[in-house]
């Protein structure tokens, strides 16, 4: 399938494959943050730590899954979501959540945020920031805001793998079998906002 250079189609495009990534916290002045379970993030744990990143999108559905394999239990998150009018637009992270999605900020950047701001976002918010910065290298930067308030950085510095995730990776401490994917991830922390 055929996307516009800088479209988000096309950047997803090149982002498809296994990633690993290197991952390490911060304060917001750049002093090293050793572990976010106090600042509220959605998977919270020690840092440094390492993510298997397999990231399936075949040009309208986007399949993508994390999962720590170095650094903190293992954990695999899921996220889908569908190319609609050019952007791409993930399914509901939970009961009155905002919506999420991926925008872009030129060829081989993408930044995955909340389309609109809220009452959803003012409860936890974790805009993704991702720059192609070669080939087969990315760096992924992400803000944490809880309740409004803006309370560490996270970036990670990712390698590719492979251009496929038809399979487990060797690295995955899932074990070679099974599905790549989960079950979409989904959140109660919003649900107080749905009633």
């Amino acid at each position: 399938m055929q996307f516009p250079e800088g479209s988000v189609g096309h950047t997803l495009m090149q982002m498809r494959g296994i990633w690993h990534d290197s991952v390490e916290l911060f304060e917001l002045d750049g002093r090293p943050l050793s572990d976010d379970t106090e600042a509220g993030s959605g998977t919270p744990g020690s840092s440094p730590f390492d993510n298997l990143v397999y990231l399936d999108f075949d040009g309208e559905q986007l399949w993508l899954t994390n999962v720590h394999f170095r650094g903190r239990p293992a954990v695999a998150k899921t996220f889908k979501g569908q190319l609609r009018d050019g952007l791409l637009v993930f399914d509901p992270l939970g009961p009155g959540a905002y919506e999420n999605v991926g925008v872009s900020g030129g060829a081989g950047i993408l930044t995955f945020n909340a389309r609109q701001l809220g009452p959803g976002t003012d409860v936890y918010m974790e805009p993704d920031f991702i720059l192609l910065t070669a080939p087969g290298q990315r760096i992924r930067h992400t803000v944490l805001y809880r309740d409004g308030q803006a309370v560490r950085t996270l970036t990670a510095k990712g390698t590719r793998l492979s251009p496929c995730c038809k399979q487990r990776h060797a690295l995955d401490p899932r074990g070679p079998n099974g599905p790549v994917h989960e079950t979409p991830f989904q959140s109660s922390i919003w649900q107080h906002l749905s009633r």
